[in-house]
């Protein structure tokens, strides 16, 4: 391991921030929301409203929420349960592929759980006709529908069973949220549920799925190493080494502190005029994509971003590479056009000119 003085620490942790905002496209922004999806790969939403401010805040110009939402009603990209449990806003072309790696270890960790719940092969199988049934030909429902459906073939919802057989169908490449259930005068919470075999007409097959998935993660979030390409994925730290060796020829090692950290050998995509603040959602890939989330945050304010004890991660503000507070604001109806309030870990960290513009251009998505 090369030694490094506090001076080449310094300018490695800079470099590292630079090219991670590049990738991130938080200073390179994508054309339109699609081209952001396609790059980030997998972009975490379990918040639904979070998820689509992720990609708007990765796309040039003033993006609003009407126009993610007319991408996911065009099935540009969809939303599911990809890895670690977690929903994310993916690719359509590439959703098969990754579930193909992550899926049944996915199932596998819910094991426990299922059985709890009551929910066995049989009982999966039971759910997989009914909806089936209903969604056949292009049908869509909501989950309260999905559930009723399930409820009259016998399949129970009570208690977790309905959520726990949603996300096992939706690894297991049945089911998929798509088109955006609209909601009266104000931010849509929630999705159709739709047939994969309906709604997506064609998927990729890299020659090598491992490989491309580091790749893609690589491209999207690096320099990054094979642990935080562990814990993104929610693959075991060798398959994450095997991932990084087999894609080798593709990659480029940047430094070698604590682990090699790579970045592609394709081009960056190319720094344009952006915010020096930016506000990003919940759940944010910039901040949690990583084993060591130091490299943004400083260690004494890690415990006011997250993740808290019930699991939740706050939204951030960035200045320059650093999150340097945080924000609220409420997506009720109504509510959601109150202004966000902003949160400082210490003053003078951001300009209040420039936290205002990050927190207005944010408003101006969830309002429109």
């Amino acid at each position: 391991m090369v030694a490094t003085s506090p001076r080449d620490a310094a300018g490695s942790r800079s470099a590292t921030i630079e090219r991670r905002l590049r990738s991130h496209r938080l200073s390179a922004p994508a054309a339109t929301i699609a081209e952001a999806g396609r790059h980030m790969l997998a972009t975490q939403g379990q918040e639904f409203w979070g998820g689509r401010w992720a990609l708007a805040a990765r796309t040039r110009g003033t993006p609003r929420l009407s126009d993610v939402d007319a991408a996911l009603d065009r099935g540009e990209l969809v939303r599911s349960w990809t890895m670690r449990g977690t929903i994310h806003v993916i690719p359509p072309e590439d959703l098969g592929w990754v579930l193909s790696l992550t899926g049944e270890r996915q199932i596998r960790g819910a094991a426990a759980v299922h059985r709890r719940e009551g929910i066995d092969d049989a009982e999966a199988a039971l759910a997989e006709v009914a909806a089936r049934s209903a969604l056949a030909g292009g049908g869509r429902l909501t989950r309260a529908e999905l559930f009723a459906v399930w409820e009259a073939a016998g399949v129970s919802t009570a208690k977790q069973r309905g959520y726990h057989l949603l996300t096992r169908l939706s690894m297991r490449l049945v089911l998929c949220q798509g088109p955006v259930v609209p909601r009266e005068a104000g931010p849509s919470r929630e999705q159709y549920f739709v047939l994969v075999d309906d709604w997506i007409g064609e998927h990729r097959a890299p020659a090598d799925p491992l490989a491309e998935f580091f790749v893609r993660f690589t491209a999207s979030h690096g320099p990054v190493g094979a642990r935080d390409f562990a814990w993104w994925s929610g693959l075991p730290l060798g398959v994450a080494r095997s991932a990084a060796a087999a894609a080798s020829d593709r990659l480029v090692i940047v430094d070698d502190q604590p682990e090699p950290q790579y970045v592609t050998t394709d081009a960056a995509p190319r720094r344009s005029a952006t915010p020096s603040v930016v506000a990003l959602p919940p759940f944010e890939e910039y901040y949690l994509s990583y084993a060591d989330r130091t490299v943004p945050c400083a260690p004494e304010f890690l415990a006011a971003v997250g993740p808290s004890m019930n699991g939740i991660v706050r939204p951030i503000l960035v200045a320059r590479g650093q999150v340097v507070g945080v924000w609220t604001h409420s997506v009720a109806v109504g509510r959601h056009a109150d202004d966000p309030v902003p949160e400082l870990f210490a003053p003078g960290a951001a300009s209040d000119a420039d936290v205002a513009a990050a927190l207005d251009r944010y408003r101006t998505f969830i309002t429109g």
